[in-house]
């Protein structure tokens, strides 16, 4: 007769615990969550850490270099633009604006997507086909060229522009929640729920959507990286958000005429743009990793 020792028996891990060891497995990933965590806690202490206010203007220090370069002063550590604003302080300002954007248009265009989504999904038919065809007809135009077309008709501006990126990335939602359901209902669980009287919302709501959040969370966090860079290309082009709002796009805007003689007023707030959209993308291919059960080892 054999008998089951301690070493033989193990508890079954924590799903926590069992995600963070999927997750910390890819250090980029890891890398990626770290600067995440950073410019939210920049974004949420801003007021308290930028050394000036974001539209403090002073007429000394005009295209002041940043602190290191010669000319620089130790007060302004990245340098001033054309009118004497702080570029630290309006990094650190505009970090918030970008991710409120960012995180506004993935909350619209997931609670909308995810309700098309399953709709279309469950109840098959012809709501489906008409919802998936204009999914369709919008994935066929260029997602930068839809956001000014509908930024063009609403009018520039930061509530328009965030709306108009929602708009664009809606069929990515849609499509992946509809493939999520469909495959869920085939499932005996769903059977077992229909067949212990459970309702239509019921059914969608309780039972089917909680198994299809995993995609979803994936591909709202790689979403928020999209919607910030597409914002930022919406306020370049002078359709997002305006002067003086210390947007990065639009700081990017503001400094065009000066890239030749003052490079800093280009290139930190393009380089808080990339860097910000590489971690959010660094993060969603760990959370793809994590959550899919084919790349676990």
């Amino acid at each position: 007769m054999t008998t089951l020792t301690d070493s033989t028996v193990h508890a079954p891990r924590h799903p926590l615990r069992e995600f963070w060891d999927y997750f910390s497995t890819n250090k980029g990933a890891v890398g990626g969550l770290l600067i995440v965590v950073l410019v939210l806690l920049m974004a949420a202490f801003a007021p308290w850490i930028a050394p000036y206010p974001p539209d403090a203007t002073d007429s000394s220090v005009f295209l002041t270099p940043p602190a290191w370069q010669a000319g620089g002063s130790s007060a302004h550590l990245l340098g001033t633009d054309a009118i004497g604003r702080d570029i630290l302080s309006r990094l650190i300002f505009g970090a918030r604006l970008s991710l409120t954007i960012g995180l506004a248009v993935v909350a619209i265009s997931v609670v909308v997507g995810t309700v098309l989504g399953l709709t279309a999904g469950y109840f098959r038919g012809l709501f489906e086909i008409g919802a998936m065809r204009l999914m369709d007809i919008i994935l066929t135009l260029p997602s930068l060229l839809l956001a000014i077309v509908i930024v063009a008709i609403l009018g520039p501006g930061l509530m328009n522009a965030m709306l108009a990126v929602a708009v664009v990335v809606l069929p990515h939602y849609v499509r992946i929640t509809r493939a999520a359901v469909i495959s869920e209902m085939s499932k005996d669980y769903v059977t077992a729920a229909r067949m212990n009287g459970a309702g239509h919302l019921r059914l969608m709501f309780t039972e089917v959507l909680p198994n299809c959040t995993a995609p979803l969370i994936v591909q709202a966090s790689l979403g928020i990286s999209t919607a910030i860079l597409d914002a930022a290309a919406l306020g370049f082009l002078g359709l997002g958000a305006q002067p003086p709002s210390p947007e990065w796009g639009t700081m990017l805007a503001d400094a065009r005429e000066f890239v030749l003689r003052a490079w800093w007023v280009v290139t930190f707030p393009g380089l808080a743009i990339l860097i910000t959209v590489l971690a959010f993308n660094l993060l969603g291919d760990g959370l793809r990793d994590a959550f899919d059960p084919k790349l676990k080892r």
